[in-house]
């Protein structure tokens, strides 16, 4: 049995992700939703190169990083592996400004943009030779004073001024919804659909990420596109 630089072993690493996806199965089964319509998004944060290129083996793209130092870390160690050129990185963090050049160096996806200065900076700084920055707009769907993200009544002017930004792709939004408000998500499909009506030239409005390990099901009873997992794939942290 292989042990991983990380907490638990490689044979348990890949029996969580494996149980996960079944489990998101059976809430789009429940949900009668297609499976193949909701991502799994494993949140590598704190966790080593190994357990990603581990899970990344047996099939898993898409990877969440929240600190960026250690992402790049990862994210250059696991570039010159084979198997690297299959993950697919998304920024969940916190951005500073100090942090968007490399962010836009380094990330697929950057999922915490609420506020224009954030994203002109993220497209003024994307490389020319990399195709345009996929991002998601952060709603903070409760107006919660500990959270981060735009307030529902910013999202208009939000959503204007990045479509007008050439190296980037507005894909949708993602929430962190506060634990008592079960409506969380259905207030934010909403929303969602009302952006597609609206801008109609918002040719790639794809992506809700919504819905972690313990709220996963009532997330995809609600339409998202994209469930972000951490502990439950990779254990507590090390």
């Amino acid at each position: 049995m292989k042990e991983m630089n990380g907490n638990i072993d490689e044979v348990t690493l890949i029996d969580n992700w494996q149980q996960v996806s079944k489990q998101m199965k059976q809430a789009c089964d429940h949900a009668d939703r297609q499976a193949d319509n909701v991502m799994l998004l494993a949140v590598s944060k704190t966790k080593p190169a190994d357990m990603i290129a581990t899970l990344a083996k047996q099939g898993q793209r898409d990877f969440g990083e929240n600190y960026l130092q250690e992402a790049i870390e990862k994210i250059t160690e696991l570039k010159a592996q084979p198997v690297g050129k299959s993950i697919v990185w998304h920024y969940i963090g916190s951005i500073q400004r100090n942090k968007t050049r490399d962010i836009a160096e380094h990330f697929d996806w950057v999922q915490t943009v609420e506020r224009d200065i954030i994203a002109r900076r993220l497209s003024d700084q994307r490389p020319a030779d990399l195709p345009p920055l996929n991002v998601l707009i952060q709603l903070n769907i409760d107006n919660e004073d500990s959270k981060s993200g735009c307030l529902p009544a910013q999202l208009p002017e939000l959503i204007t001024a990045i479509k007008g930004y050439e190296r980037l792709q507005l894909r949708g939004l993602m929430i962190i919804p506060a634990k008592a408000n079960t409506d969380a998500f259905a207030r934010t499909k909403q929303l969602f659909e009302e952006v597609k009506v609206d801008y109609p030239e918002l040719d790639n409005w794809d992506t809700l990420s919504m819905g972690m390990s313990g709220d996963m099901a009532e997330a995809i009873e609600n339409g998202t596109t994209m469930v972000r997992v951490g502990t439950a794939i990779f254990g507590q942290r090390a």
